[in-house]
């Protein structure tokens, strides 16, 4: 193949490969609307709410939450936001006057949210 060809191969293999900036968007929506509120921009929880919960908010920079990510992707957001056991997010909330719509999630929207955070968190570091 001409090199021109090639290059134009592999910059297309790079995009189909990354995530997209669609997703990329997607997940950071999610964390701003959904999330910020008490984990902060910075995800390091700093939000308006951090104080408010009990248990404090955690800073989810930290190695042991980066590694929790990375070990099992999707599924340490998907078990917080689905909350099988707990309801200390909508008790936050509740108590703060803070409502937040309901959203159907789908299993992208996770892998969405798991990417930006690890996105995130591997900036400040």
């Amino acid at each position: 193949m001409k090199p021109a060809i090639l290059a134009i191969s592999a910059i297309l293999s790079l995009i189909q490969s990354s995530p997209s900036v669609a997703d990329n968007l997607n997940g950071k929506n999610l964390y701003t609307q959904r999330c910020a509120m008490c984990h902060g921009a910075d995800i390091k929880g700093t939000g308006p709410l951090a104080n408010k919960s009990n248990p404090r908010t955690p800073d989810l920079t930290t190695s042991a939450f980066k590694k929790r990510l990375q070990d099992y992707p999707g599924v340490i957001v998907s078990s917080v936001i689905l909350r099988p056991n707990g309801d200390l997010i909508p008790r936050t909330l509740k108590e703060n006057g803070v409502r937040i719509a309901p959203y159907a999630w789908k299993v992208k929207d996770f892998r969405d949210l798991n990417d930006y955070m690890t996105g995130v968190i591997s900036k400040s570091r």
